[in-house]
């Protein structure tokens, strides 16, 4: 079994056949994970999976929490404050992202170097945990 994997990726829309690619792997149903939420968007799996890929050791979350789903920052945030104390030190995060490029098609690959929060709750809002800073930098998110 993977034991301490660095690196994790979140497996958004369109990307959750990636999990099929992961060898060795160990998965848990995030219902059998305490305090972990339950994704209500169809084609997330709902599982943290343990195993290789591309001969790397890595954590997956297939599937993933929404705001727009009724879960607060706190709860959305919650995976990944338990990849932190997992000794993640490398984040993936695939979504399904939309361009206003008219060049772009459905399917490509895109790499998002910024973003502007326009949630009304914002994650960093609340109880500040230990197992970061308060306020991480930003400048290259």
């Amino acid at each position: 079994m993977t034991t301490s994997p660095k690196t994790a990726i979140i497996l958004g829309s369109g990307l959750g056949e990636l999990a099929s690619e992961i060898q060795d792997t160990y998965e848990f149903p995030y219902a059998e994970i305490p305090n972990f939420p339950i994704s209500t968007v169809e084609g997330h799996s709902g599982k943290l999976i343990f195993g290789k890929l591309g001969g790397k050791d890595i954590m997956a979350m297939q599937g993933r929490f929404h705001f727009y789903e009724g879960y607060d920052m706190k709860e959305v945030t919650f995976p990944i404050r338990v990849m932190y104390e997992l000794g993640i030190k490398t984040l993936f995060v695939s979504n399904a992202a939309g361009g206003m490029n008219p060049a772009f098609k459905i399917g490509d690959l895109m790499v998002i170097t910024d973003h502007i929060n326009l949630f009304p709750e914002h994650p960093l809002r609340g109880k500040n945990f230990p197992t970061g800073p308060r306020f991480p930098d930003m400048h290259e998110p």
